[in-house]
């Protein structure tokens, strides 16, 4: 099954971004394909390499960016909402992109699912 998903929370303030990598890794280890990780509203903080947790907590981002390189999950940032909140290219982790509102579209028509994690 081919499965698109919407992450429209922070990392660290929400357990919307932990979900969402979970559900990834789990959905990835059936045999399914990660179409897409669109990241949307506050969902764009998961996507800045400024994110520095203390050592004994989780990198959120840098699983992200482990997703991306281990399985080629395409991660795309609203260009909209990233500009918004200060982000820019320059800040974006390895493994992001930014790009607009038609990768989520596109994603909802290509994927078999679309899921959502966050408000």
């Amino acid at each position: 099954m081919k499965i698109g998903v919407l992450v429209s929370e922070g990392p660290y303030t929400h357990q919307a971004a932990d979900s969402a990598w979970q559900f990834c890794q789990a959905a990835i280890a059936k045999g399914h394909e990660i179409h897409r990780v669109f990241f949307y509203h506050d969902g764009v903080y998961n996507a800045t390499k400024l994110t520095e947790p203390p050592q004994d907590d989780r990198h959120i981002v840098n699983r992200w960016s482990a997703l991306k390189e281990q399985h080629g999950v395409d991660l795309v940032v609203c260009v909209a909402a990233a500009l918004r909140r200060g982000i820019k290219d320059e800040v974006l982790a390895p493994g992001f992109r930014i790009s607009g509102l038609g990768q989520l579209v596109d994603s909802g028509i290509k994927a078999d699912r679309m899921v959502t994690f966050g408000d």
